[in-house]
């Protein structure tokens, strides 16, 4: 029976396996939890089901889950076949310290942290730029003894980041000229959201508060971020609605209120449209996980 499982991430939020080995038995892993989680494979096929969509794993695939995100990685056993992998499972509030001096790169967290991702899982194929950072960390972490310093975990987030960014998800779509200033754009519109998501959501009253046409923070926030603005909130509300099923004793029904006001009977149906299950399901299942 698949359980899902719960993952602690230390101390310093923070928690990385390197070329982890399975050979000759079934590997299943089905669980949530509250971190940005990066799994790399090297070796081995199978499956990776989330958000109701499958995708096959194979060598050269990375896959990207956002906080809290139900996912099951299955791997079946196959006679003198191994399962190699990397995890990297790390609290993005912690990452986001990091990144303030650096807006784009910052944008670019809160994208994979916050946003409606259209891309979870990419091919990296026969590029080592990715392999070769992880072996880098592990180097490191082995030679200071297994803990390595904040200011390495920090460097390493951000290389990985700025990794990420330029060659493994899909660009944001930038005007040639005003780059800059059209990133800055999105900054405060990310900013507005994350202050407001929980309220009703109403264009105008944001453009009048950015100074900015309706139309044009439509336009910019679609190409920057490949999410439309109800998209974007949408999947916010129900990042902050797992957190809440998972840590607190509140009712359904105050959760859809406290996540932007919403009915029972809609806040159900868009939960279950983002996670393939019902807020009081996906509750049960994640407390399973600790109460085992």
């Amino acid at each position: 029976m698949n359980l899902i499982q719960p993952m602690d991430l230390g101390p310093h939020a923070f928690a990385m396996s390197y070329r982890g080995e399975t050979k000759g038995e079934h590997w299943v892993r089905f669980h949530a939890h509250q971190g940005v989680e990066l799994l790399y494979v090297h070796e081995g096929c199978g499956s990776v089901t989330m958000e109701r969509r499958s995708y096959p794993l194979r060598p050269g695939m990375l896959f990207c889950f956002q906080p809290y995100q139900l996912h099951k990685v299955e791997v079946p056993a196959q006679a003198g076949v191994r399962y190699v992998r990397s995890n990297l499972t790390f609290d993005p509030r912690i990452a986001d310290s990091y990144t303030a001096p650096f807006p784009k790169l910052q944008s670019f967290l809160r994208r994979i942290w916050k946003g409606a991702l259209t891309q979870q899982a990419f091919e990296l194929g026969g590029d080592d730029r990715l392999p070769q950072l992880l072996a880098s960390f592990d180097e490191a972490r082995r030679q200071a003894a297994g803990d390595p310093q904040e200011e390495e975990r920090a460097l390493f987030l951000l290389a990985l980041l700025r990794h990420l960014q330029l060659h493994v998800f899909p660009p944001a779509e930038e005007a040639a000229g005003g780059a800059a200033k059209a990133s800055r754009h999105v900054e405060r519109i990310l900013d507005w959201l994350e202050e407001r998501y929980a309220q009703p959501f109403e264009l105008e009253a944001m453009a009048a508060e950015l100074h900015l046409s309706p139309y044009h923070i439509s336009h910019l926030f679609k190409s920057h971020t490949g999410s439309t603005l109800s998209e974007y909130i949408a999947a916010r509300r129900i990042r902050e609605a797992c957190a809440l099923l998972a840590n607190t004793d509140l009712p359904v029904q105050d959760i859809g209120r406290e996540v932007g006001g919403l009915s029972t009977s809609y806040f159900c149906q868009l939960f279950k449209k983002h996670k393939g299950v019902s807020p009081q399901a996906y509750r049960v299942a994640v407390r399973r996980a600790y109460e085992a």
